[in-house]
C-alpha cells in the first residue's frame, strides 16, 4: 500500500513540475517542441542516475523507488507528449522536423539514460548494475 501512495504523491510532484515547464516554455503547434524534448531527456538522465545510484543501495525502500521512478519521473516525462508534438508538427507540414524530434528523443534519451546510469554508479561508488530488477516488488 505504501508503494501505491508513493506513486500517487510522486505523480502529483512530477505532474506539477511538468506544468511549470509547460508554462515557463510555451510553444505553438507548428514550432519545434523544445520543452517536451528537454523534459523527456532530463527525465532519462534522472532515471538513469537513480537506477545507477539509489536503486543499487540495498537499504533503499521499494516504496521510494516506486515513488521516484514511476511517480515523479513517470509523470514528469510522457510519451504521449512526444506523440502529440509529433502529430502537431506533421499536421503543420513539418514532417522532417517531426522526424528529427523523434530521432533526438530516442537516441538522446538512450544516451542520457546511459550517462545517468554511469553517473549514478560513480557517485554511489558502486559498479554498474547488471540487473536493475527489483524482483517485481516495485508496486
Amino acid at each position: 500500500m505504501r508503494s501505491y501512495l508513493a506513486v500517487a504523491v510522486g505523480g502529483l510532484i512530477g505532474t506539477g513540475l511538468r506544468l511549470v515547464c509547460d508554462l515557463a516554455f510555451p510553444h505553438s503547434d507548428d514550432a519545434f517542441p523544445i520543452e517536451t524534448l528537454v523534459v523527456n531527456l532530463l527525465g532519462c538522465l534522472a532515471l538513469g542516475w537513480l537506477v545507477g545510484g539509489l536503486w543499487t543501495r540495498p537499504a533503499t525502500p521499494v516504496w521510494l523507488k516506486a515513488g521516484l521512478g514511476a511517480g515523479v519521473i513517470g509523470s514528469f516525462t510522457t510519451l504521449s507528449a512526444v506523440i502529440a508534438s509529433l502529430l502537431a508538427l506533421t499536421r503543420e507540414g513539418e514532417v522532417w522536423l517531426a522526424a528529427l524530434s523523434l530521432l533526438v528523443s530516442v537516441v538522446g534519451g538512450l544516451a542520457l539514460a546511459a550517462a545517468g546510469l554511469q553517473l549514478g554508479s560513480t557517485l554511489a561508488h558502486r559498479p554498474l548494475p547488471h540487473d536493475v530488477s527489483d524482483a517485481g516488488e516495485t508496486l
